[in-house]
């Protein structure tokens, strides 16, 4: 079982993450987007307050206070206002085409700054669920919600550079801390990020405070809060710190399978032939790229 715990826990957090998308949509139309990302974030600091006890270390490396903060601002901070705008201006087939580009740029990022190798089957591994991802997004209908799709892909792709400097930041860091408490760091500090945002500045008459709260949105906040920002980010960074970083990163990819299977529960939507097959063809490259063969990681680089 302490083998096969990160890869429970990454499989959850992309279910946990998957259900998201839904989330965000249903939430925007009762809240601002930039709102909606703060009460998630505020409602899940608020929870790690009561454990901060059990997970903060003893003494935090002063080199190391400024990659916490690095982390931190390029996600949750930089990743969700990118995020925010992509959804705002893309279908999210073509944002999720955009997604399935992380676990490369995980993969060339983990071996330049902290020298981890992958085999051949590795790589074979990420191009399948790469591959499988795309079918996936370009197997979905479009939204009729995307007035400026290239915009909002250009929007989406800087948001999973910020989730791959993120997710080095964090593999580098979770050697040292607890990855609960890097968690925690990251709600206090997108906190107080979209805080300022909401009050002092007002950017297209979107970062307003509401004036009304029906009952099952301010539900979906709380929601968001603890299971998606608390429970999933808690989830991929306790994965992330025990195994490689690229091999995390391509559990990514589940997210459009999981997202097909919400969107038949929820929402009674139909499987396409097209879906199964780019739904297998996604397990089927998670399941090779997790490869036990490649070399024994070098030195990390990324040190200060």
């Amino acid at each position: 079982m302490k083998k096969l715990a990160p890869f429970i826990a990454l499989v959850i957090a992309m279910v946990l993450w998957s259900s998201t998308f839904v989330a965000l949509k249903y939430s925007f139309r009762y809240f601002p987007p930039m709102f909606v990302i703060f009460s998630r974030m505020f409602v899940a600091a608020i929870c790690f307050i009561p454990l901060l006890p059990f997970i903060k270390p003893e003494k935090i490396k002063k080199k190391d206070i400024y990659l916490i903060l690095s982390m931190a601002v390029l996600e949750p901070c930089f990743y969700f206002v990118f995020e925010a705008l992509a959804l705002k201006n893309t279908t999210s087939s073509q944002a999720g085409m955009i997604t399935a580009l992380l676990p490369l740029i995980v993969a060339a990022g983990a071996a330049f700054f902290l020298g981890e190798t992958n085999s051949k089957k590795t790589y074979t591994g990420f191009v399948l669920a790469i591959i499988g991802a795309v079918v996936l997004s370009f197997s979905g209908g479009a939204d009729a919600e995307s007035p400026n799709p290239l915009l909002g892909n250009f929007y989406e792709f800087l948001a999973m550079t910020c989730a791959a400097g993120y997710t080095l930041l964090l593999k580098r860091l979770s050697s040292s801390y607890n990855p609960f408490f890097l968690t925690a760091v990251q709600t206090f500090c997108g906190s107080i990020f979209f805080a300022l945002i909401l009050f002092t500045g007002n950017l297209a008459g979107t970062f307003t405070i509401p004036s009304q709260w029906p009952l099952f949105p301010v539900f979906i906040l709380i929601y968001l809060g603890i299971f998606i920002t608390m429970g999933a980010y808690g989830l991929f960074n306790y994965g992330v710190s025990k195994i490689p970083a690229s091999k995390a990163s391509v559990f990514v990819n589940l997210i459009p399978v999981f997202s097909v299977i919400w969107g038949w529960a929820l929402l009674n939507e139909k499987f396409t032939v097209s879906q199964c097959f780019a739904g297998a063809l996604i397990l089927i490259g998670v399941w090779v790229s997790q490869d036990k063969t490649e070399k024994k990681p070098a030195a990390p680089v990324l040190e200060t």
